[in-house]
């Protein structure tokens, strides 16, 4: 009895509809954008210039740790990150005068003065951190930057930070500074 032949598929076109999938799938897909954090960092120095020592008073810094257990602490207490934000707004506005919260220093700002705080948020946090824990706690502390400019928006110009013109927005930005310092990340959770 005779072999029956096994009819053969003509393959040479598939690369070609392949190319052309790939193709159509490259120009009509939209890549998300990224975001991230947005800080912008201090100019670096010139070689020539001889670096000083700042002095800056303890009462216009709080340092907000992290620890490895994803431990919140603003100054010396132990927080929720439900009461970070309310506390930092608290700390860079000093509304009362307070002698242990930061000073307020008159700036001059487009011929306008304005009492400008001088307040720094110290952030630490631990290798062990999570990436979670670090993000949420640096929404929070923008957040709380973020209303104190729309306060002072609306109190010198009536409408809110983002409905501001940009040179009314470069105006708030000097009036309300956001001034986070990041420390470099520790290992406090091994033991020696």
């Amino acid at each position: 009895m005779a072999k029956k032949k096994t009819p053969e598929i003509n393959s040479s076109s598939t690369a070609d509809i392949a190319f052309l999938l790939l193709c159509y799938f490259l120009m009509t897909t939209t890549m998300g954008e990224q975001s991230g954090l947005q800080r912008r960092l201090p100019p670096i120095p010139d070689k020539d210039v001889k670096v000083e020592d700042q002095k800056v008073n303890r009462r216009n810094i709080v340092i907000v740790r992290i620890n490895s257990a994803d431990k919140l602490f603003a100054g010396n207490e132990a927080m929720d990150i439900n009461f970070l934000k309310e506390k930092m707004k608290v700390f860079l506005s000093n509304p009362n005068n307070d002698p242990s919260l930061p000073e307020k220093e008159e700036k001059e700002i487009e011929g306008k003065t304005y009492l400008v705080s001088k307040g720094v948020i110290s952030l630490q946090n631990d290798r062990g951190t999570s990436y979670e824990a670090y993000i949420a706690v640096q929404n929070e502390l923008v957040k709380a930057v973020n209303e104190l400019r729309d306060e002072f928006s609306v109190a010198q110009f009536g409408r809110k930070f983002s409905l501001l013109t940009e040179d009314q927005q470069n105006i708030v930005k000097k009036a309300v500074p956001q001034n986070i310092s990041e420390a470099e990340p520790k290992d406090t959770g091994k033991k020696k």
